[in-house]
């Protein structure tokens, strides 16, 4: 049974609309408790009183007092506004004893509104809460999203209260139009270690500013939690839904305006200075703001007017009656000084209008300095800049213009669009040299946004190898921070292994080594060669493009490390790709060098497949490639998996040396993997070894019946293996956890 989130004090909320005027249908029931319901929503499931069915309501009269649902279901409403809706959430927990067993559960939570005109408000954050317990959301928002947080803590003492700082409590966003989500909560060690002060562990979607985290109180008192008492909403969007655009649809009535929104749909609100229903006519009537002065200051004389209102000195006052004590009487016998005051307007005119003709391209001029000013110190300049200029840094970095990238990109037009990564968006830039560039432009402009651009901008500089994605320079100057690297024009490996089109592709066995050497040669060099070892952390076929000449090229440090000498590890949030996650660092949260080479150890895994990282057709145990390709090569299977072309090209010894080499990376165990450095001197021995085919080494009948199987066919038939990134069983194989299929309740 999902247990329910309500909210914590009504008061935070908007307050329902006055039951007054055109806001429902002549007949339609518009209170249900203490709610007010106005169209385009009804009360009533096929009542005629809303828009449509997807805005019909329920209101449940056997309650004190009754509730109102959507539709037929048994989602509780608990607010509505113009384009809002607080209903009750959903909850994922799981509770232990002292010895980790399970005493009470409901750990999968889902929700689904994809056939109603409502969407999750990125006011809502996923939460996690507990110090020894993980979750993971996945859901729908024209596309599929997935993410996850992590509650962790080893002692009460260290957890803070009044706001969730990822020790006990964890939060994450969520994107924009989200229809479904299901989430699954997990913990790491039971509470085995916590269990005297955190028995149980939480997950849930609910609004960010209704829930106040209380530290070692939520995680000593579970009932606050297990409930039906009031605690946190879930915020939801609603939009009328159309194929026609607001204007197309001409559905707001008198004295209101329609927006299209980027949710999908549109929404009608009333004009500032009136009120009302916007969808029903006569639309939206006046505010008498001269009748309730609650919203307006005037201390003199308030005469209404249409949308709005003025606000005079009584007669014989004159001054500001806007402000308290404004109006001064005027003085006996005066006169208003025309002709004083004609002289000085004339003068004054003139003055100003001589003056705005000199100084307005000054003033102009002196704004956009000041704006690029504080966009560069906002995007982190002033500390980039001390750090270029400290002993072992490169200052070899071009800073570009906001004018000369803005031409570059065609003031950044979509159809310059060349790729969109996790923290933002990159294009095809043409200099004035004629050179081309790769220009990519951040997403978000905030904190972490901001440490993310310098970050890449200071191991970037120290990097100069040829296998290494150059980067040429950086642009401070726009409200998001902009990085110029060279233009990598050939895809990436991902595209060239998992996306071929008939006919005979490049990618044969002697590229397929050839690529690989180039790639561990780079992060080698980063791992052993710069000032300060580098460790990527995010290694993956997608961030190794290939340039006109196949060259492999190692790219997308937004998510690197420099490592201290004296140091071997660092402690680190888990940031990386399902699938090419090391599973050490995902339970400890310890990065070490030895994490890029598991991530490695699957892209070579990708390329003597040419199977994805992630695949559902496989058996659960052998859902996630790194586990399916240890397994075979354990069991003498690897020729059953190994793509035919790489079997026909490739030689008995070479194909045996980097199963083996493979099987060694992806260990469990970080000591039990060679260094990146060995890695690329094991392949480059590969590459040179030559010997005769390896079905020429088969001497038996069983071998050459093998080999006879696996080439039956045209080899670039051969299916892809599809890739789900709903598939999340497949990475808890990797780090030997295993999830309940998800099924809705």
């Amino acid at each position: 049974m999902f247990l329910l989130f309500t909210l914590i004090l009504f008061n935070d909320l908007p307050s329902p609309e006055a039951t007054t005027g055109n806001i429902a249908k002549s007949g339609c029931q518009t209170v249900c408790g203490n709610l007010t319901v106005a169209y385009p929503f009804g009360i009533g499931v096929g009542s005629g009183c809303s828009k449509d069915d997807s805005f019909d309501l329920t209101c449940n009269s056997t309650y004190d007092p009754p509730t109102l649902y959507i539709g037929s279901g048994n989602i509780q409403i608990h607010n509505i506004s113009d384009s809002e809706m607080w209903v009750n959430s959903y909850v994922a927990l799981r509770c232990y004893n002292q010895f980790g067993y399970v005493t009470n559960e409901d750990y999968y939570a889902w929700f689904n509104l994809e056939t109603t005109p409502f969407s999750f408000s990125q006011k809502n954050k996923f939460t996690v809460v507990g110090c020894d317990d993980f979750a993971l959301i996945q859901g729908t928002n024209g596309g599929d999203f997935s993410s996850g947080c992590f509650g962790l803590c080893s002692k009460s003492d260290d957890v803070p209260g009044g706001y969730c700082s990822g020790i006990g409590c964890c939060q994450t966003s969520i994107p924009r139009g989200l229809k479904t989500y299901n989430s699954t909560l997990r913990s790491l060690r039971n509470h085995t270690r916590v269990v005297s002060f955190n028995r149980c562990g939480f997950a849930f979607l609910g609004d960010e500013e209704s829930f106040q985290f209380l530290g070692v109180q939520d995680l000593s008192n579970s009932s606050r939690f297990y409930t039906r008492d009031p605690v946190v909403p879930t915020v939801l969007d609603w939009v009328i839904e159309s194929n026609q655009s607001c204007i197309e649809a001409n559905e707001c009535k008198g004295n209101s305006s329609c927006s299209d929104t980027d949710i999908g749909g549109y929404r009608c609100s009333c004009n500032n200075g009136y009120e009302g229903n916007p969808y029903l006519d006569p639309g939206c009537h006046d505010i008498n703001e001269c009748d309730d002065q609650s919203d307006i200051r005037c201390y003199g004389q308030c005469t209404n007017t249409a949308g709005s209102y003025n606000c005079t000195c009584w007669p014989g006052y004159t001054g500001d009656a806007k402000t308290p004590d404004g109006c001064q009487p005027l003085a006996n016998g005066s006169k208003f000084p025309v002709m004083v005051f004609t002289l000085a307007l004339v003068f004054g005119m003139v003055a100003i209008l001589s003056g705005m003709i000199g100084i307005f391209f000054g003033i102009r001029k002196r704004k956009l300095i000041k704006l690029r000013e504080k966009f560069f110190e906002q995007n982190g300049g002033v500390f980039l800049k001390q750090k270029l200029k400290a002993p072992g840094t490169s200052e070899a970095v071009i800073m570009f213009s906001t004018e000369q990238l803005r031409k570059a990109t065609n003031n950044y037009s979509e159809d310059r669009i060349v790729g969109r990564g996790g923290y933002g968006v990159v294009y095809k830039g043409i200099l004035p040299d004629k050179s081309v560039v790769a220009i990519k432009k951040s997403k978000l402009v905030d904190g972490a946004q901001a440490e993310q651009f310098i970050n890449e901008v200071l191991i970037l500089t120290q990097v100069i190898q040829r296998n290494v994605v150059k980067l040429l320079g950086c642009c401070l100057e726009e409200e998001v921070p902009i990085l110029v690297y060279e233009f990598i024009s050939n895809n990436t490996l991902f595209h060239h292994i998992h996306h071929r089109v008939g006919g005979m592709s490049w990618l044969s066995w002697e590229n397929r080594l050839r690529v690989a050497v180039e790639a561990a040669g780079a992060l080698a060099y980063l791992h052993s060669e710069t000032i300060m070892p580098i460790i990527h952390r995010d290694v993956k076929s997608t961030n190794i493009l290939l340039d006109d000449n196949y060259t492999a090229k190692i790219s997308d440090f937004g998510a690197s490390r420099l490592v201290p000498l004296d140091h071997d590890q660092v402690t680190t949030l888990v940031q990386g790709t399902l699938g090419y996650l090391d599973p050490e660092y995902f339970h400890t949260s310890q990065l070490t060098d030895k994490s890029d080479v598991y991530s490695f150890g699957v892209v070579l895994a990708e390329l003597i497949t040419g199977q994805k990282p992630l695949c559902a057709d496989r058996t659960n145990e052998e859902k996630n490639l790194a586990t399916y390709f240890v397994k075979a090569v354990k069991e003498n299977r690897l020729f059953e998996i190994v793509e035919p072309r790489v079997l026909r090209e490739g030689t008995l010894d070479q194909l045996q040396g980097l199963g083996d080499l493979v099987k060694r990376c992806l260990s469990l165990h970080g000591n039990d993997r060679p260094t990146m450095k060995d890695v690329a001197m094991e392949l480059g021995g590969l590459k040179k070894l030559k010997t005769h085919p390896w079905g020429q080494q088969q001497t038996n009948e069983e071998s050459r019946s093998l080999i006879s199987e696996i080439e039956q066919g045209d080899l670039y038939d051969v299916p892809l293996i599809p890739y789900s990134t709903n598939e999340w069983e497949s990475f808890s194989g990797t780090a030997n956890m295993t999830f309940q299929e998800n099924k809705p309740r």
